[in-house]
């Protein structure tokens, strides 16, 4: 069986959802990344330094957003790590680590009905950016952002989790 790093009270299910969130997000980030360089995933209309910059900055700032979601079965999201000016060693408040979580998680759920709609609606289909040109880059694409649909309801269950047990809660009620 494969182990997971994870505080010994963390229930298995939030640790596997919390380590699974960085890796769904990879694939998006890696066909942004292919694109940027030049690999032929679709087709560009601004391939200018401009777009490359963007590109780049949004799949690091994805990443390191995924990667958080750790942070709520670690012990960095109970105490901030030692190496932190001014924050180190203090408790990470369980609320507002919470709060933060699920709004991401309602972010994502709002950007993703958003997308949904842009594609059901046709919006954007003639307008400049990246396009497809053939049905294996369609493929491709699928493949890499379909599994984006996931990290709203991993993160939101990964956060519920992280409350009850920062809150003391379990499925028989408060701690004694």
């Amino acid at each position: 069986m494969m182990k997971l790093k994870a505080l010994p009270d963390v229930p298995r299910w939030a640790a596997v959802a919390a380590h699974a969130v960085p890796l769904i997000v990879l694939p998006s980030g890696l066909w942004r990344l292919a694109l940027t360089f030049g690999a032929p995933v679709a087709r560009v209309d601004d391939p200018s330094l401009r777009q490359a910059v963007f590109q780049i900055v949004l799949t690091a700032l994805a990443e390191l957003l995924a990667f958080l979601t750790l942070g709520l079965v670690r012990e960095w999201g109970e105490v901030f790590p030692r190496r932190l000016p001014f924050l180190g060693g203090r408790p990470v408040g369980a609320r507002g680590a919470t709060i933060a979580a699920l709004a991401g998680a309602f972010g994502l759920t709002a950007l993703t009905c958003w997308f949904a709609y842009v594609a059901y609606a046709g919006i954007g289909e003639n307008a400049p950016g990246t396009h497809t040109e053939s049905p294996l880059q369609d493929a491709l694409f699928y493949a890499c952002y379909l599994p984006l649909l996931a990290w709203a309801p991993l993160l939101a269950a990964v956060a519920v989790a992280y409350h009850r047990r920062r809150a003391g809660l379990t499925s028989a009620g408060p701690r004694p």
